[in-house]
C-alpha cells in the first residue's frame, strides 16, 4: 500500500465535496461509527486502569463532599 500523501483539512473537505451526495452520507456514517468505536476503546482503557488502581489500593471512596474537601486541602 503506498504511503498516503499529507493533505490539509480544507483539501480533504474540497475532495469530499466532489463526491456524490450518497457517498458523502456514507462517509459521514463511517466516520461517526469510527469515532464511536474509538470512544468505546478509550472508555475500556479507562475502566481497565481504574480497576488496576483499585486493585493497587490507589482509589479513595467517599462522597462528592469528601472529594471537594480533599481538593481544598
Amino acid at each position: 500500500m503506498p504511503i498516503p500523501q499529507t493533505v490539509t483539512f480544507q483539501e480533504a473537505i474540497d475532495v469530499i465535496e466532489l463526491l456524490p451526495e450518497d457517498q458523502q452520507e456514507s462517509l459521514v456514517e463511517i466516520l461517526q461509527h469510527r469515532l464511536i468505536e474509538h470512544r468505546r476503546e478509550l472508555i475500556a482503557e479507562n475502566i481497565k486502569e481504574a480497576r488496576n488502581e483499585f486493585a493497587r489500593g490507589e482509589v479513595k471512596r467517599g462522597t462528592a463532599i469528601d472529594v471537594m474537601r480533599d481538593l481544598a486541602e
